[in-house]
């Protein structure tokens, strides 16, 4: 359990509260797409120098494992447990979001693939171009989609999704991450 003290950091959300774990997890994402902008702009004068080789290697590291398993938490436990609570609620409305966030993870992993194959020349040491545009697109789609989570997604969970569903989404979350949530 972590503690917290007065005047130190605060303990970053765990397994016992999934909601807050996906929001952090929106701010982690947002802090990887800040880096990769400024790997961007740092090749073209330094190269793939040892600094470009450690940017890239955590972008990778993070995109490929804890972004993964975010869309994972959310595709295959927190909109399940969300479609499930739907009593009295619009239907309708509640399947169209949940498409949509899907429909949206397939468009992000579109988008990282040729930014994934320039990141892994990179932290090998080797020469690649990581083009403005496509950076943009990727990192405004992925401010988008977390926009979208964060102002619809998680308050319509934190409302209609029981505790006891938000546990076991908590711990599914905590055993995709090998017994570690975070």
């Amino acid at each position: 359990m972590a503690v917290s003290f007065p005047g130190g950091p605060a303990p970053a959300p765990g397994a016992d509260d999934p909601l807050a774990l996906l929001s952090a997890c929106h701010g982690r994402i947002a802090r990887q797409c800040a880096t990769l902008g400024r790997l961007a702009a740092h090749l073209p004068a330094h190269g793939s120098d040892a600094a470009a080789r450690t940017a890239a290697a955590s972008v990778l590291r993070y995109f490929d494992t804890a972004a993964a398993h975010h869309h994972e938490d959310e595709e295959e436990d927190l909109f399940p447990a969300l479609i499930d609570s739907m009593a009295g609620s619009d239907a309708v409305c509640l399947h169209a979001l949940v498409d949509g966030l899907v429909a949206e993870h397939r468009q992000l992993a579109r988008r990282w693939e040729p930014l994934r194959r320039a990141l892994s020349e990179i932290a090998d040491g080797r020469p690649a171009d990581l083009p403005a545009h496509e950076i943009k697109d990727f990192t405004d789609a992925y401010a988008a989609h977390i926009r979208r989570e964060e102002d619809e997604l998680l308050p319509m969970a934190a409302r209609l999704i029981s505790d006891d569903a938000l546990a076991a989404i908590g711990q599914a979350m905590k055993s995709r991450r090998g017994g570690e949530a975070g």
